[in-house]
């Protein structure tokens, strides 16, 4: 009796099992609809979304990789190689030996020196724009392409005030790279820095817009900054600041650093300023700019308390150019310049950009205040004189 007890238990947990077996993957063997059972994996399908690396993200993604953005901008990027020759110092012992002044000359022999950089290819017929202290001083300049074809370049012209050199160089199948508007950008945009540093090969480095606008730090006369926490370093100069897409929003130019790399403290030049000054060196060979001879000074906290000013803002004139357009207008040392053609001045880099807009021979409206009244003069626009070599 006990056998056929354990028997009929083994036959009944047998048939159990074969049962949930055949429900669960045959169960139209037990005459179920097989309609009742995909519902719920064509729920977990249709949440299941397909990954690809390469598939284009949307707004409601998060962007993971800027490999398309890398790609577009690269191949409109150059190294450049700027040599000049410096000779040795007049009173160096060696040139006092009448031995080295039989082989070497009277001077002595011209030692190798330059900077390595980066630019930016502008237009297919072989336009680049790069930094102005790359290739300032420079005997030869040359251009190496992404694919490594090396050519030497000619100078268009440069703006030792803005940082900024057009150069020329005669180099087939070149990619001009695709323009951006940087007034569209915003603190906390990914942006990313490609160039040469350190001469190692192309680079590209990733960081966000840390501020806009930043001016008066004494590397340039006019500055209005994209400021970036993407690295750039020495080799970088020249080289393109890119948005998210690959487009162009500023030349990265100077690094704010105690050890000569990168702190996270970088600057570009603004697209603005490289379009502005880019057209007028390949039209004109030179970029002209407004010019008033005043000596500006920015409205200080300690200041504006001493004497009783109603605002801060504004630029005090602190000296004027003898016969110069300012004074001939009749501005007054004292005279604090509030607009400029109906422009807020700010502070004195933002008069300087202003003026510097003005076109040499118009007049202009400016306001002053002086001696608690506003005063409009029209002042008639002088030409901004060049700098000396090195000087900004």
């Amino acid at each position: 009796m006990h056998r056929l007890w354990l028997l009929f238990a083994q036959t009944v947990t047998v048939l159990v099992a074969g049962f949930f077996v055949i429900s669960t993957l045959r169960p139209e063997w037990l005459g179920k609809s097989a309609e009742t059972r995909p519902a719920a994996s064509e729920s977990g399908a249709s949440k299941k979304e397909p990954s690809s690396s390469t598939s284009t993200p949307t707004a409601n993604q998060s962007i993971v990789s800027y490999r398309l953005a890398a790609e577009q901008a690269m191949p409109s990027v150059v190294s450049i190689q700027a040599t000049s020759r410096v000779r040795l110092p007049s009173n160096h012992p060696l040139l006092n030996d009448p031995m080295f002044r039989r082989f070497f000359g009277p001077e002595g022999r011209a030692e190798p020196g330059g900077g390595l950089g980066s630019g930016v290819v502008l237009a297919a017929d072989g336009l680049i724009v790069t930094n102005h202290h790359v290739i300032d001083a420079a005997e030869d300049i040359e251009v190496i392409a992404p694919d490594g074809r090396r050519a030497k370049a000619k100078i268009v012209g440069g703006d030792p005030e803005t940082d900024l050199a057009v150069l020329r160089v005669s180099l087939s199948e070149l990619k001009p790279i695709s323009v951006g508007n940087a007034d569209d950008a915003r603190v906390g945009d990914p942006v990313l820095a490609i160039g040469n540093p350190f001469g190692v090969g192309q680079t590209v480095t990733m960081g966000i817009i840390s501020a806009l606008g930043r001016n008066q730090l004494g590397i340039n006369t006019f500055e209005n900054f994209i400021q970036t926490d993407a690295a750039i370093n020495p080799g970088n100069s020249g080289g393109p600041l890119v948005d998210a897409d690959g487009r162009l929003l500023g030349i990265n130019t100077a690094i704010y650093s105690r050890t000569g790399g990168s702190l996270g403290i970088g600057f570009a030049i603004p697209v603005s300023t490289v379009r502005n000054v880019v057209d007028q060196i390949v039209a004109t060979g030179s970029v002209t700019r407004g010019y008033i001879g005043v000596e500006p000074q920015d409205i200080t906290p300690e200041m504006a308390e001493a004497f009783k000013l109603p605002r801060r803002e504004g630029a005090i004139i602190a000296g004027l150019l003898r016969s110069g357009p300012a004074e001939k207008a009749g501005v007054k040392v004292g005279d604090i310049l509030l607009e400029v053609d109906g422009q807020t001045v700010r502070n004195t880099a933002g008069m300087l950009n202003l003026i510097s807009q003005l076109k040499p021979g118009a007049q202009a409206e400016l306001k002053f205040l002086r001696e608690g009244k506003e005063v409009s003069l029209k002042v008639q626009v002088g030409k901004r004189p060049r700098p000396g070599r090195g000087e900004r």
